[in-house]
């Protein structure tokens, strides 16, 4: 393997390194980012790493490489395998470790991989750190040394762990869980068969190719098998997993899609009144009808910039006991870690409904009701799409509007809002719209459909 000098500065994203295997992410890449990342630990007096890696097919690759670069600089490598993120994040507390490594491209499409960064053991480097780790690549400086390979398996250790703070009351629903071939597959079975949950699985079998449907649950398309075999199968409830198995999705008992931020409204309805702290944590792009809902329970809302990686380490630095984002990324903080894990948040989804005589669809009676689109992308290449948010927000300066500015633009209406970002995740700018009418909606979403549209 050699020494790459001239990686695409494209892959250092918002949150993680990611890009096309072999176009982009080569296996030489991945030696040159194991020696900086090597470098960096012993630079800092660290003496061994965690790595994990997902079920695609370049992933073992990738690892390989990887491993190889960081052992040349003398840091031990743990291998924790093939296993979910979640479990690999398990794997950073159970090691007590600062620092590691997930292979991984989440809900990307099959060409795709990457890797989740670790600096300090508890939340994935972001932003700036990406950026600044890419700098550290370029100087070459790597130190040389003779690190060990030692593979753990922490799969009991991780079931015990996720299991051990679920409480099943008396209901036994009936649940389809959905894994769409990805990498959450390798364990889910095992952990509901721990808990003698009644589900069906679907596509539970481990295949990159994703051959049924893409493994991204926040899109309703992946979800038509699993709205069907709920209705089918007079189910309770249907619940999806990403590719990495660090996001939920979520179908009540008519085969509906609730989306995250209705999820949410479910869960502080149950654990509200439970917490010390009232404080929840919810990104940019969720519904108002969540901020109304914690208002009207007593909580104090907070709302945050998207991406799991700001959103983990503003639950870490802030200690905020419940949060997540619309994406599906969801972090308990009140009997868990705090860190996001789809199965872990399909278990506590379960629990609410074992001590509970309502539906799914009942849990979410009487919420304010507004209408949004899904979250839409515009095409932009990487180079420009941030200067045409800058755009977006000098047109609401100008227009007197009232603006969030923590995750691009958030446009804030009496009635309504409109959301533009760009993508931390590819070249695209993403849009979302929400408002108390469908025709006020259409409104909204017009005037900033134009404004973009003739943004030069």
């Amino acid at each position: 393997m050699k020494i790459v000098n001239n990686i695409n500065d494209h892959i250092f994203r918002g949150y993680d390194i990611r890009g096309i295997y072999e176009k982009d992410l080569t296996v030489d890449v991945a030696y040159t980012i194991g020696l900086a990342f090597g470098t960096k630990l012993k630079n800092e007096n660290k003496t061994f790493t965690i790595i994990g890696y997902d079920n695609r097919e370049s992933s073992p690759i990738l690892f390989e490489a990887l491993t190889k670069g960081i052992n040349e600089t003398g840091i031990d490598v743990i291998s924790v395998g093939l296993v979910t993120t979640p479990m690999y994040y398990f794997a950073l507390n159970h090691f007590k470790a600062t620092s590691g490594i997930m292979i991984t491209a989440s809900h990307n499409p099959k060409e795709y991989n990457g890797f989740k960064i670790t600096f300090n053991g508890i939340y994935n480097a972001y932003g700036e750190y990406i950026q600044q780790f890419k700098e550290f690549i370029k100087q070459k400086q790597f130190t040389t040394g003779n690190g060990n390979l030692i593979h753990k398996n922490i799969e009991t250790d991780y079931i015990n762990y996720i299991t051990s703070s679920i409480n099943l009351g008396p209901n036994k629903p009936k649940v389809v869980i959905d894994c769409g071939n990805g990498t959450a597959s390798i364990i889910v079975k095992k952990i509901f068969d721990k808990l003698n949950i009644d589900y069906i699985p679907l596509y539970c079998d481990s295949n990159p190719d994703y051959p049924n449907h893409h493994p991204d649950p926040s899109v309703e398309e992946n979800l038509k098998d699993l709205k069907e075999t709920v209705v089918k199968t007079n189910s309770h409830i249907g619940l999806a997993f990403d590719g990495d198995g660090d996001r939920m999705g979520l179908v009540d008992e008519n085969g509906k899609m609730i989306p995250c931020d209705h999820f949410m409204i479910i869960v502080i309805r149950d654990i509200l009144h439970k917490l010390p702290d009232k404080r929840i944590l919810f990104d940019v792009k969720c519904s108002k009808a969540l901020e109304d809902e914690i208002i009207k329970l007593g909580g104090i809302p907070i709302c945050y910039r998207t991406g799991n990686s700001y959103m983990r380490a503003k639950v870490y630095e802030d200690n905020i006991l419940f949060g997540g984002e619309l994406s599906g990324h969801v972090f308990f903080n009140d009997k868990f870690y705090g860190f996001d894990d789809g199965i872990y948040a399909a278990l506590r989804m379960i629990e609410i409904l074992s001590h509970n005589d309502k539906k799914v669809s009942e849990l979410l009676e009487n919420i304010n009701i507004y209408y949004a689109t899904n979250e839409l992308k515009i095409e932009t290449p990487d180079d420009v799409k941030f200067k045409k948010v800058e755009q977006v927000k000098e047109y609401c300066l100008n227009k007197g509007y009232n603006i969030l500015t923590i995750d691009g633009c958030k446009v804030l209406f009496d009635d309504g809002f409109a959301l533009i970002r760009a993508s931390n995740t590819g070249p695209n700018i993403t849009t979302r719209y929400e408002a108390k009418s469908k025709e006020r909606l259409k409104v909204i979403q017009e005037e900033f459909d134009t404004l973009i549209h003739n943004l030069k």
